[in-house]
């Protein structure tokens, strides 16, 4: 009987089997009334919409259910996160593309655009770290990253292939369709989101699909030109913390005398 079944069907049988779940809870998953039970004895014919939740759910090749792939899966947030220009010096080496507070409103839109990385400033960094990789600037913009990354600093970040590579809880620069963003990255369990987590704590983490992200980099080290301000701003809050707490004791003498 299984062998008189079209082929689409025992893939289908498979796909369930596979999963390790009923009738009833594929059929929930595929949004299909009651159970499975009908399509797998041939009964019912499978329609796109389930083919396309089949995609959707377990990344099922549509052309491998019917079998006309040998591939049987195709992940659809498997984000591509490459640069999707290089630029290189006179030598034709890589070098660091240096992307502004400025530039960077326009970066999303420009991703694939070999002139308009022209009018960014680049330079070559002489040191191993940098080689065999390549890497870009970003100015840091707004307070989200504070204490560690602060308004006006520098990274520079590797190219990151593809989502997969990437490292939960390090510090990304994210490319999506309409901004860039600095942010450390928690992969999710469902593999089509990455919630994006500020070290500033009055920013709430969110939550974004992999599908929008164009690029991904990883920031390896940062240009700072307020070296001793963090220290500078960390004296200033103990001594307001201390006078504080001098002002309390003596108002606390005062009600007691």
């Amino acid at each position: 009987m299984q062998n008189k079944l079209p082929l689409e069907i025992q893939r289908f049988k498979q796909i369930r089997h596979e999963q390790n779940l009923t009738q009833a809870e594929f059929a929930e998953a595929l949004g299909i009334k009651n159970s499975t039970a009908d399509i797998e004895r041939g009964r019912t014919k499978l329609s796109g919409q389930v083919v396309m939740e089949l995609l959707k759910n377990f990344n099922v090749n549509p052309l491998w259910l019917y079998g006309e792939s040998r591939q049987k899966e195709i992940d659809l947030y498997k984000a591509d996160t490459m640069p999707k220009v290089v630029t290189v010096n006179p030598d034709g080496q890589d070098n660091i593309s240096m992307v502004n507070q400025k530039a960077a409103a326009g970066y999303p839109h420009n991703v694939q655009d070999t002139e308009w990385y022209q009018k960014l400033p680049a330079f070559d960094m002489p040191l191993p770290e940098y080689r065999h990789a390549t890497y870009r600037g970003f100015q840091v913009e707004g307070d989200s990253m504070l204490p560690d990354f602060r308004p006006d600093d520098w990274v520079l970040a590797k190219a990151v292939e593809n989502l997969s590579l990437a490292t939960n809880n390090k510090v990304y620069i994210i490319v999506l369709y309409d901004s860039v963003l600095l942010k450390k990255i928690e992969k999710q369990t469902d593999g089509k989101t990455l919630k994006l987590i500020s070290t500033n704590d009055i920013y709430p983490p969110y939550v974004i699909e992999t599908k929008d992200i164009q690029e991904l980099w990883e920031v390896s080290s940062k240009l700072t030109f307020s070296v001793n301000e963090h220290s500078e701003n960390s004296m200033l809050k103990k001594l307001e913390a201390s006078m504080e707490e001098l002002k309390a004791q003596l108002n606390q003498v005062k009600l007691n005398s």
